[in-house]
């Protein structure tokens, strides 16, 4: 079971738990942020620690990209997740419960999507296009 499993099941538990046990949706609001940064956390400590870049571990194999590509990808991931956390913080406090719940189903999934979206546009660029089949001449 990948390791990102086991963290946001301990935080469903953990946060879930607490929701329960002091009947607050404090802590149910606060562990979406949470994982978004244990995500960003991870992948801005892997190259530090370890000296590899995550997202290359996970998508080298599918992915041929220079050195600086790998980095700056790296680098967009990170600041989505902190700016994920912080906007779900936002969202928690300033307005409904209802609102809330709505923003982390939908608003959350929307702009992963638009996010991801717009990664495979800067990603394009450097996608070699796969050599096409060579026609057999007739005989």
């Amino acid at each position: 079971v990948d390791l990102m499993l086991w963290v946001s099941l301990v935080l469903v538990v953990v946060m879930g738990g607490a929701t329960i046990w002091f009947q607050s949706e404090t802590f149910i609001k606060w562990k979406p942020s949470a994982l978004y940064w244990i995500m960003g956390l991870a992948l801005w400590l892997s190259p530090l620690l370890t000296g590899k870049n995550l997202l290359k571990v996970l998508l080298g194999e599918q992915l041929q990209l220079p050195a600086k590509v790998w980095h700056r990808l790296n680098f967009a991931w990170i600041a989505y997740f902190g700016l994920m956390g912080i906007l779900n913080i936002w969202v928690a406090y300033t307005f409904s419960l209802d609102t809330w719940v709505n923003f982390k189903l939908f608003g959350s999934i929307g702009l992963t999507i638009v996010f991801t979206l717009a990664q495979g546009l800067f990603l394009a660029r450097y996608l070699e296009e796969p050599a096409a089949p060579q026609a057999k001449e007739p005989q």
